[in-house]
């Protein structure tokens, strides 16, 4: 009897395992594992979260996007109660802006509270998310690392960014990597604002406009 084409069930779950757990430490904007973005799911996905219904998923994807977490804050917080709103923020999240994010939303980050708060501000300006990973790796283990980074991006320079930083940009794929390259240098942001509006409704060009900085 020939032996087993493929390796025992416990071989296969520990490698499956070890993958996730690199995804989850090296992930960057786009590549979130468990939260889903509000500007860019679909209606099923939206109403497979907690505490949704059609009502206020309907009216949640008529607003969007939305280009703070403090807007998404505002528009379910008097929808939703407290706790709920602390259960759903565990799967729903607007990433926040590591170097301009305000106190109110770092601390909607579940799990974040003062001292966390503290750590998040006392390395601004963050260049790249390797750097929180290494300060915030002072503090927490490698697991709470990845999962706090879900919640976070550092904007992309236009003019500097990698193709590997772009692409982190949630719903960037190469044929928007393509434009976004093709025009640099940038001078300004108002120039960024009129060549990828080229391609995309002046709403996605607000979504993708958070993501990126020429500083």
């Amino acid at each position: 009897m020939k032996s087993e084409k493929f390796p025992p069930m416990a071989i296969v779950l520990a490698v499956a395992l070890s993958v996730t757990a690199i995804d989850l430490a090296h992930g960057q904007v786009g590549r979130s594992e468990g939260l889903v973005n509000p500007d860019m799911a679909s209606e099923k996905e939206l109403l497979a979260l907690p505490h949704m219904n059609a009502a206020l998923v309907k009216e949640m994807i008529a607003r969007r996007p939305f280009l703070r977490m403090a807007e998404l804050h505002g528009f379910l917080s008097d929808k939703l109660k407290k706790e709920q709103l602390a259960e759903l923020y565990v799967k729903l999240f607007v990433q926040i802006n590591l170097n301009n994010a305000s106190d109110e939303e770092i601390l909607l980050i579940p799990g974040a509270g003062n001292r966390m708060l503290r750590e998040f501000k006392e390395y601004r300006p963050y260049k790249n998310l390797g750097q929180f990973r290494k300060e915030i790796g002072k503090y927490v283990n490698e697991k709470e690392v990845a999962r706090l980074e879900q919640y976070v991006f550092v904007p992309v320079n236009l003019n500097t960014g990698s193709d590997e930083d772009i692409l982190s940009i949630p719903g960037i794929g190469k044929r928007m990597l393509r434009e976004f390259k093709e025009y640099r240098p940038y001078t300004n942001i108002d120039q960024f604002r009129k060549e990828i509006g080229k391609y995309v409704d002046k709403k996605e060009v607000a979504r993708l406009e958070r993501y990126v900085t020429l500083h």
